[in-house]
């Protein structure tokens, strides 16, 4: 019999293919394979081609770009050296989360599948492939996919005789055990905390940049270092918020944790074969319930339905039980998405509503998710600012259908910062990047927010490379209220160093946006696109705003370059292809 040992691997951003991969863990779990479910940053490389059976999950961002913790593995596997019979001993499927609106919808999983094919490994299970756009998310397509790949599965990796398969409402043992200390509290305030890959910063500054009796509020944020830091421009910050202490407190006494709050434990992991899921390594050895509701675990988000799942372990009251099994199930999930998604009902919410959960304490880092960190592109070029980072901020505020109140976790820790407190940043690379000469032109394209990475663009190429072909499409709704930065603009076009097109789409009757401009500058746009060789580079809301801007591009080649409609977007394809158009938008 072949050996039952199963990896799963996943590459994710935002957290839901970690999730998936998790819930893939717990299904293989069930069917009594050795189970290992691993971050691919995370995983040696090198061992690879000993895993018999392998599961990739992986989230594909943008326009076709695989997640940052996937990037080492997959340039790994593209190098021109490895043999043609690699993982010829390696079965794998892969199960890929995307958003069909895009051109390069799971181009990510898709290009892993086609790799590791040909490298010799063998599909045993047809790609899944996730959609965004889908009313039910990712599980419409990962319901039944899960459900296919088990059914090969014990096919080729029959179950040992004697055994069967593990319910689905079987509670396993937690993974750690809560050992509280003798001694006084520990106050938040003195508990030391740090994150892979970050350094320790301090506030600088804060400031609004948006008129203050305007709807959206937009902060200009400095943090400074007391050491050198590097980075360059495009890149990003990677922040790790806290939740609110007032929502942690209600939570606390809502689960009866309030007197216990602060009193010290020590996380003992318990010893079991099966699910290998260790806590992060970084966790401090001591924690309390409080530091942990605080830093590590999410009370504020949305939960996925994993975590429905693991509630319906906890309740005593026979009907709470019968519906939250009923969301986990493939009947129930309109009610759920009803109940969850559509209203974004929060974790802390849904266990208030279910008044019998009742959960116990070493199970807390079973059943509540992570607080997963949040990215921001940087706005500053470290040769203008040495030693400080910057970022241009929306603050998250909205009612829901429910008529509560939100407020975004990470904004909302940024807005509670006093000027000197201590943060935790961390830097990692960016989408885009400059062009290697300071004399080719750029054209950047970046409304709201999405003007912070055209920043740091600018200021490098202007204080670094002493570059003036620089062109900025920046769109607002009114250049009085919401026009981010515009002083420096106006101050870098007097100099000659800027061309700067604002489009205030409320500010005249018809509305005008970044395209319309591109679109009215079409002789300018083949110049520098085509003469000169210039690079665009677009950044903001994945809306409609990025195929607009590349529509606008399309028809400057076609008007002033006299190209077909079919040889314009060719040639917006190999502009991409080549590095000369690059995006970085999101959802």
């Amino acid at each position: 019999m072949e050996q039952r040992s199963l990896l799963v691997l996943y590459g994710s951003e935002t957290g839901n293919a970690q999730d998936v991969a998790e819930r893939v863990g717990r299904d293989a779990r069930r069917h009594h394979f050795k189970t290992r479910v691993v971050a691919m940053d995370a995983y040696d490389i090198a061992t690879l081609i000993e895993e018999p059976l392998v599961i990739f999950v992986c989230s594909t961002t943008g326009q076709g770009v695989e997640p940052r913790n996937m990037t080492k593995l997959w340039k790994t596997l593209l190098r021109a050296d490895l043999p043609a019979d690699l993982f010829d001993g390696m079965d794998f499927a892969v199960f890929g989360l995307g958003d069909s609106s895009y051109a390069r919808y799971n181009w990510a999983a898709k290009k892993l599948q086609r790799r590791l094919q040909s490298l010799g490994a063998r599909e045993i299970w047809e790609r899944g492939d996730a959609d965004d756009q889908h009313y039910l998310g990712l599980d419409g397509a990962l319901d039944p996919w899960i459900d296919g790949l088990f059914r090969v599965l014990l096919v080729t990796y029959p179950l040992p005789l004697g055994v069967s398969v593990v319910p689905k409402d079987y509670l396993y043992p937690p993974r750690v055990q809560l050992e509280f200390l003798d001694g006084p509290e520990l106050p938040l305030s003195e508990a030391p905390f740090s994150f892979p890959g970050s350094s320790p910063a301090r506030l600088l500054r804060m400031k609004r940049l948006t008129r203050p009796d305007w709807y959206q509020d937009v902060r200009h944020i400095e943090f400074e270092y007391d050491k050198d830091v590097s980075y360059s421009p495009g890149d990003i910050a990677v922040l790790h918020p806290e939740n609110d202490p007032e929502e942690v407190q209600r939570f606390l006494q809502r689960m009866g944790w309030a007197e216990t709050a602060d009193k010290p434990f020590r996380l003992v992991p318990n010893d079991q074969d099966g699910l290998e899921r260790p806590l992060p390594e970084y966790w401090p050895e001591v924690m309390t319930l409080r530091i942990a509701f605080t830093r590590y675990l999410d009370i504020l988000g949305v939960p996925r339905r994993s975590f429905f799942e693991s509630l319906a372990n906890f309740t005593t009251e026979e009907m709470e039980t019968e519906k939250l099994r009923e969301f986990c199930s493939p009947e129930g999930q309109d009610d759920l998405y009803a109940y969850c998604h559509r209203v974004r009902r929060t974790i802390a919410e849904v266990v208030t509503e279910f008044r019998s959960v009742l959960i116990p304490q070493n199970y807390v880092f079973d059943v509540f998710p992570e607080v997963r960190p949040r990215e921001f592109s940087i706005a500053s070029s470290v040769k203008r600012h040495p030693k400080q980072v910057h970022l241009c901020v929306a603050i998250v505020q909205y009612k829901t259908k429910l008529k509560a109140p939100r407020r975004g976790v990470c904004t909302s820790w940024l807005t509670r910062l006093r000027e000197g407190d201590p943060v935790q940043i961390a830097i990692e690379s960016g989408t885009m990047h400059l062009p290697p000469l300071p004399s080719t032109p750029i054209i950047l394209v970046g409304p709201g927010t999405g003007v912070a990475p055209m920043r740091s663009f600018i200021e490098d190429r202007i204080y670094h490379e002493k570059s003036k072909e620089n062109t900025l499409y920046f769109g607002c709704r009114s250049l009085d209220a919401d026009c981010h930065f515009k002083e420096e603009w106006s101050s870098y076009q007097d100099k000659g160093q800027l061309v700067c097109r604002t489009a205030a789409s409320r500010d005249q009757p018809k509305k005008v946006y970044v395209q319309n401009l591109i679109i009215e500058d079409a002789a300018r746009i083949w110049k520098l696109v085509h003469e000169n060789k210039g690079y665009v580079l677009v950044s903001g809301s994945s809306n409609k705003m990025p195929l607009a801007v590349r529509h606008a591009v399309e028809e400057a080649l076609t008007g002033e370059g006299k190209l077909t409609a079919e040889d314009a977007k060719e040639y917006v394809k190999r502009m991409e292809m080549s590095g000369r158009w690059q995006e970085e938008c999101w959802s």
